[in-house]
């Protein structure tokens, strides 16, 4: 029960790896806020989890949208402890063909999204005076540059960049701000990954899934809740010391 009493809103939870974290988080002892831009979704998450989770509507390229699911929390739990920016979308294309309208759309979920989420939960944890733990979904993606997915590695340096940032910047307020660099998971969000290297590497469908997962030292793909000891450990007290990290969960793909 390491995270006994804490109020957490997780982003892009009703599914996958941001559910892995508040089934987690519920575990030991949080309540959660399941924030998604899929209303129902999120409702049906909160209800499979139990008591202690509840769903928020969160659309996080909407500023009013970001700023209400924070207020939502404080009414709900009194404050807002943890909050996990988990919320991502993916595409890829070859440079050539990059569009700018995809382009927006990435920066826009993944590294505005971020960054404008992290500075409402900051207010309102910097309000409240006891501080807090941010903690970003970054990706190994964001670790190097790959000849198909230049904007969403970009977005995800973006992210471990901002991550840095603000956890130099937030620390004297108490609230530690680190970051989760996952590697290949196997979730929703990958079964829409080989579909678009099935398109623009002639593949079947199924095989860069299966190739990639054969490339992991570890000897599989992750799971969502390969993730999820990180995820608590980052939001424990044992975590106190540690600021402006990304820690790299990826079955030793990466190594820094």
């Amino acid at each position: 029960m390491r995270l006994r009493g804490k109020s957490a809103l997780i982003t892009g939870s009703a599914r996958g790896i941001g559910r892995a974290f508040a089934e987690a988080y519920v575990r030991e002892g949080a309540t959660v806020a399941i924030a998604d831009i899929d209303l129902e979704a999120a409702q049906a998450t909160a209800k499979a989890i139990g008591p202690a989770a509840y769903a928020i509507r969160l659309d996080v390229t909407d500023q009013s949208s970001i700023e209400a699911a924070v207020k939502a929390v404080e009414a709900k739990t009194g404050g807002l402890d943890v909050l996990i920016n988990n919320a991502a979308i993916f595409d890829l294309a070859p440079i050539a063909e990059i569009t700018r309208a995809s382009y927006e759309k990435l920066f826009s979920v993944n590294v505005a999204g971020t960054l404008f989420m992290l500075q409402a939960a900051a207010r309102s944890m910097i309000a409240r005076g006891k501080g807090g733990r941010i903690i970003n979904i970054a990706s190994q993606a964001g670790r190097r540059g790959e000849p198909l997915v230049a904007v969403y590695c970009a977005t995800k340096a973006a992210v471990i960049s901002l991550t840095q940032s603000a956890g130099l910047d937030l620390i004297k307020h108490r609230i530690n701000v680190n970051g989760i660099a996952p590697g290949v998971v196997d979730s929703d969000m990958w079964d829409q990954v080989d579909a678009l290297f099935a398109k623009y590497e002639n593949r079947p469908k199924g095989e860069k899934k299966r190739l990639v997962g054969e490339g992991v030292p570890y000897g599989r793909m992750g799971k969502p809740e390969d993730l999820a000891g990180m995820a608590v450990f980052l939001a424990s007290d044992e975590a106190e010391y540690i600021v402006a990290q990304t820690y790299n969960v990826d079955g030793g793909q990466w190594m820094s």
